[in-house]
């Protein structure tokens, strides 16, 4: 057994390519330890901090409608202008309700329900260390990082009771197309808007670092779309949902300019994202398969080349890289 840590990027529905790729280092015998990610990215660590396999998943993929993630309620029903009187009313399109749901019914299949069903490490010294399961979310309201269960009381939660699909769902809520998760951290307080890890760290290959020599790899995956991507050469929106989607797009499919440090870049899986919008719901079962098959082929070709000692030995025998990023300015 290879041990190693996993950190997912955010993508939508592009984050499929993820099971293809975990299939691929399963293949060559590597097994979990901590694993975190941002959004989609949150959605898929939490399933295999759950115990779910590359095979499993991609089970759940082949069964589930993925539309009811992205459900219109009330007035964003009407055409056109529904969804930005719905936008105005309530700060979003669409409710991540069936999002939350369907991953809670998933875990608690496994036996998890909050994190404290996800402790590591109970003699751990750092949060980040003591649970399986860490995701990324934006306090709007602060603007400020959230890395859970660990600001968990930022929230006016415990981190071993903090609901795991909740803290995904928050890491996942799209700004503009989910209606943001609301949370008053203190009764005499004021409320405060959570969403998409996304803005602040969509990529956070950085939560497990420690300073010197790592006993195992942190290995990151992320989506990248080429500048020759179908998808972007597509016509302008004219629509207020098309508007919409392509500025969703734009805002968390950076991946066409975003760029790495050496150290996190030889660290880092690919993969191509195939032409797949981030909140394209519908997506049939040729692309699923397509996303998929990217994530198992980069996999391999990032695995016939890596070598953990080089690693070390280049990058990580002296100095550290364990800092947090810092929290948007106020």
């Amino acid at each position: 057994m290879l041990p190693a840590d996993a950190v997912f990027e955010g993508g939508g529905v592009r984050a499929i390519a993820f099971i293809g790729a975990v299939a691929a280092f399963e293949e060559a015998g590597y097994r979990w330890q901590l694993l975190a990610g941002t959004s989609a990215g949150a959605l898929v660590a939490a399933l295999m901090a759950a115990g779910y396999s590359a095979a499993e998943m991609c089970s759940l993929l082949q069964r589930t409608d993925l539309t009811q993630f992205a459900v219109r309620q009330g007035i964003a029903r009407l055409p056109l202008a529904g969804p930005v009187i719905s936008f105005i009313g309530s700060l979003g399109v669409y409710s991540a309700d069936g999002l939350e749901q369907w991953l809670a019914a998933r875990l608690a299949e496994r036996g998890v329900r909050a994190f404290g069903d996800l402790v590591a490490d109970e003699k751990a010294t750092e949060s980040r260390f003591r649970y399986r399961l860490h995701v990324v979310a934006s306090d709007v309201t602060r603007r400020r990082l959230l890395l859970l269960p660990d600001d968990a009381g930022q929230i006016g939660q415990a981190p071993d009771t903090l609901p795991v699909a909740l803290a995904v769902r928050m890491s996942a809520s799209i700004p503009v197309y989910y209606t943001p998760v609301r949370v008053r951290p203190r009764p005499d307080g004021g409320e405060i808007l959570i969403v998409d890890g996304g803005l602040l760290s969509n990529f956070p290959v950085w939560v497990f670092d420690v300073p010197g020599e790592p006993p195992w790899p942190t290995f990151g995956f992320r989506l990248v779309t080429s500048s020759e991507d179908p998808a972007l050469q597509t016509a302008g929106p004219v629509t207020p949902l098309g508007y919409l989607n392509a500025l969703l797009d734009t805002l968390l499919s950076a991946g066409v300019t975003r760029d790495l440090a050496a150290a996190d870049r030889v660290r880092t899986v690919d993969i191509p994202t195939s032409g797949v919008r981030t909140t394209q719901f519908d997506l049939p079962a040729d692309l699923r398969q397509k996303l998929y098959e990217a994530g198992y082929q980069a996999a391999r070709a990032f695995l016939e080349k890596w070598d953990f000692d080089k690693y070390v030995a280049d990058y990580r025998s002296t100095g550290s890289k364990g800092d947090r990023p810092r929290e948007a300015a106020s």
